[in-house]
């Protein structure tokens, strides 16, 4: 038996000090895939890990044993105590965990309701899977699907209007902070996808340069000459940070870039004036203690949520109208699974129904001691006879349910009444069974 199973962490339910423990850096998420694919009872996986959540999809044979085999490999990439994350994991399974997966996908669960990254972190993080074989048939399915639902989603409702995102709250927090920001002089530390919607909310804003700093300098250049700002060295960061009013942090660093004995430094040479910085980098870019400093006023990802939790707008009434979007593709993937059970049901029962004639058979050998052997072989093709013939309507029906909300009811009455779980699995593609993932997902 196969089960789907979600497994992980998210900022409804973890602080941010144990979400950034948790955070898997492309590196750590690969060596986590390996490991846990390693695993004799865990088919597939993939990992999600963005600056709100770290999750595990897994398609596994017992979700008891797996789900302690995947906290395993969990705490030892972050280095903590099981016991460190009761009352914070949560573990989903079946419909449950496919469900969860496509609302996360659509934004429906992030911190700012809506938000467009999301969508492009499943898909970076389900092709980073693929590439390192963990996936299988069900993961690539179950992420096709819902990276379809995210697009529908955005697509077809308003949840995504006005483009708001973590990046421009956290630009919103300065403004609110400073005021106009059209004077000041900003430092965006990284390059990528999240440092490139600060530098554009910054320029909506009105600033007017954007000084970027990054391991890559190419990559700072290309950003840099985007938003009609100057790209610095990251060995030059120290004296940008002397020279900055507002510097805001979103790199993929697994360590500090700014601690608190070189900022006590930095700012004994600004002269007295503040400094603001926004750290909305998992794990942190900015040592936490950094905010102790004088003159200091520091803000990471949970001072964002704050606001965003105070301003929350009309986003839920349009979640609201996404809600049979999801329930419609997630039927999709339904009946997808009920069309892969089809012929390896037909299978069983086929196997099964052959067993029987032979049991039988064999059962009533010494009743027909006298017959030819040409009789004996007349004997076993009648019986095979009249059971292909009272298989064939319900084997017929199967066959033309494949695809349909009908295939549920078929597969799962056909296995219950004829047993076929207990001792027969159905060999095929998916490389195992689904009947469980499917019953309980039209329970969930």
């Amino acid at each position: 038996m196969s089960e789907l199973l979600a497994l992980g962490v998210s900022h409804k339910t973890a602080p941010l000090d144990l979400r950034e423990r948790l955070s898997l850096t492309e590196g750590r998420a690969v060596g986590a895939l390996h490991e846990l694919t390693a695993v004799p009872g865990i088919h597939e996986a993939a990992a999600i890990s963005t600056c709100n959540r770290t999750e595990l999809y897994l398609v596994v044979s017992d979700p008891v044993e797996a789900e302690s085999e995947a906290l395993g490999v969990l705490t030892r990439q972050a280095e903590l105590r099981p016991t460190e994350l009761l009352g914070h994991l949560y573990s989903l399974r079946a419909g449950e965990a496919a469900r969860h997966l496509f609302a996360v996908t659509a934004g429906l669960d992030s911190m700012i309701v809506g938000e467009a990254e999301i969508q492009g972190q499943v898909k970076r993080a389900y092709e980073l899977a693929l590439v390192e074989g963990a996936t299988g048939p069900i993961l690539n399915r179950l992420f096709r699907g819902a990276l379809a639902a995210g697009g529908r989603v955005r697509e077809e409702t308003s949840v995504g209007e006005k483009g708001v995102s973590i990046p421009s709250v956290a630009v919103e927090l300065a403004r609110r902070t400073l005021g106009d920001l059209g004077e000041r002089r900003v430092l965006v530390v990284g390059a990528g996808e999240t440092a490139e919607l600060v530098a554009r909310a910054l320029v909506a804003r009105g600033v007017a340069t954007v000084f970027v700093a990054n391991r890559h300098y190419d990559r700072a250049i290309g950003l840099a000459e985007r938003f009609g700002g100057a790209a610095v060295r990251f060995e030059e960061l120290p004296e940008q940070l002397q020279a900055a009013d507002i510097v805001v942090s979103a790199t993929n660093s697994p360590h500090h870039i700014v601690e608190r004995d070189e900022l006590e430094h930095v700012m004994s040479t600004r002269d007295g004036r503040p400094l603001l910085l926004v750290d909305i980098a998992v794990p942190r870019d900015v040592e936490p203690s950094c905010r102790e400093v004088a003159g200091v006023s520091l803000h990471d990802i949970d001072d964002v949520q704050q606001i965003v939790e105070r301003n929350a707008s009309g986003r839920e009434s349009e979640a609201r109208r996404a809600e049979p979007i999801l329930s419609a593709e997630l039927d999709r993937f339904e009946r997808w699974l009920a069309s892969l059970e089809v012929v390896p049901t037909i299978a069983s029962l086929r196997e099964r129904s052959d067993e029987v004639v032979r049991r039988v058979l064999a059962e009533n050998e010494g009743r027909w001691e006298s017959l030819s052997e040409a009789d004996r072989e007349r004997l076993v093709t009648m019986a095979k006879a009249i059971v292909s013939r009272l298989l064939h309507e319900p084997t017929l029906r199967m066959r033309r349910s494949a695809g349909s909300d009908e295939a549920y009811a078929y597969v799962s009455a056909i296995r219950e009444l004829f047993g076929l779980d207990a001792e027969t699995e159905p060999e095929g593609e998916a490389g195992a069974n689904v009947t469980e993932l499917r019953r309980k997902g039209k329970s969930a």
